[in-house]
């Protein structure tokens, strides 16, 4: 069974763009939905309404993969071993000078940190720390959507996944925001899982 594209895009359209798309919005989207088609169709269906919840409101409704919001000062500031959060900075497993800024976050859920950036290079086999145009690749859209997938699955991001919040028994649209980021716009990001939810439930 597979998802009914038609349906999807009008509803998705109507519901959470306000009836208009941008064709960057619907690329995004079908990179999503072929990556989840093509390594992860027979899984929970609320994991890829939540992971398309989580990239409209990680990218801010573009649907793109995206460089994080702030630029190099607040970078260096929030994950940097020689910023304001050296904690922080050890736990992404930036323990260099300007790691900070060089494993910012990228992609459709922000991926950060020099641990996180090479566990996917070497789930992947693409090289992602060598340089920033290296790190950059995490913006390529199909590395992007396989990044999301596996980092929320097996949780990559926070040590929260998607089975701790949707199986048979479970179903906790909210607190799965801790997949991410925990605590930040928990509702918000529940609604719009939800009304994607909502535009995957019709089949072919």
């Amino acid at each position: 069974m597979g998802i009914n594209r038609r349906f999807f895009f009008d509803f998705a359209r109507r519901v959470l763009f306000k009836g208009r798309m941008r064709q960057k919005q619907v690329e995004g989207l079908n990179f999503i939905l072929d990556t989840w088609e093509a390594h992860h169709a027979r899984k929970d269906e609320r994991w890829l309404a939540y992971a398309l919840g989580t990239t409209h409101h990680e990218t801010g409704a573009t649907i793109q993969p995206i460089n994080e919001y702030g630029g190099p000062r607040y970078f260096f500031h929030m994950y940097d071993i020689e910023g304001d959060r050296p904690r922080v900075a050890r736990q992404l497993g930036n323990i260099y000078p300007g790691d900070g800024i060089l494993f910012h976050g990228r992609g459709f859920v922000q991926l950060t940190g020099r641990d996180n950036y090479t566990k996917m290079q070497r789930r992947f086999g693409v090289d992602l720390t060598i340089s920033d145009k290296a790190a950059d690749r995490a913006l390529e859209p199909e590395l992007a959507a396989k990044i999301m997938f596996y980092g929320m699955e097996h949780g990559v991001f926070t040590g929260k996944k998607f089975a701790d919040y949707f199986d048979k028994d479970t179903d906790r649209w909210i607190s799965a925001r801790a997949i991410v980021n925990p605590g930040d716009k928990s509702r918000l990001v529940a609604d719009y899982a939800l009304d994607y939810y909502a535009a995957i439930s019709h089949t072919v």
